[in-house]
């Protein structure tokens, strides 16, 4: 299936919740996006917590690794969804964006981690419902307004 549309997902680490949506998303609209994820700073691996919970679900993301985000990325996505991260994730003018504020997975053990991986999955839904990438005018309820464009 050709892909319409391009979703960036952006956290701090690139370990955990963007990981987690990425893989998400990525199954759940079942190629009609490019989906990627990447880290403001990116740590070095992925949260061991994150790969379990993901794995109770029947998603492997055991080889994935912790990826920089890039120019390139953001200007390649449709739309970017910061997780958390505030002001360490960057803006860039002209992107739409959403801001999904989660908690941080880090240091929690995989109990914990369920009801943020269930979280971000409710949310992938809901922007799947709403948000049409082949439509531009679309706007995913949450969206930030973009900061290029006062």
């Amino acid at each position: 299936m050709e892909q319409v549309g391009h979703v960036l997902f952006v956290c701090t680490h690139n370990a955990g919740r963007s990981q987690m949506a990425a893989a998400l998303l990525d199954r759940a609209a079942g190629g009609r996006l490019k989906v990627m994820s990447a880290g403001s700073q990116p740590a070095n691996q992925l949260n061991p917590a994150v790969v379990a919970a993901m794995t109770e679900i029947g998603i492997d993301i055991s080889r994935e690794l912790p990826k920089p985000l890039t120019t390139d990325q953001v200007e390649a996505a449709d739309i970017v969804i910061t997780m958390g991260c505030g002001d360490a994730c960057p803006v860039y003018p002209g992107k739409r964006y959403l801001d999904w504020d989660l908690p941080d997975p880090a240091g929690l053990p995989v109990e914990q981690v369920r009801p943020i991986r269930d979280a971000i999955s409710a949310r992938v839904r809901e922007l799947l419902s709403e948000y049409d990438p082949g439509n531009r005018q679309s706007r995913p309820s949450g969206e930030r307004p973009n900061p290029g464009h006062g």
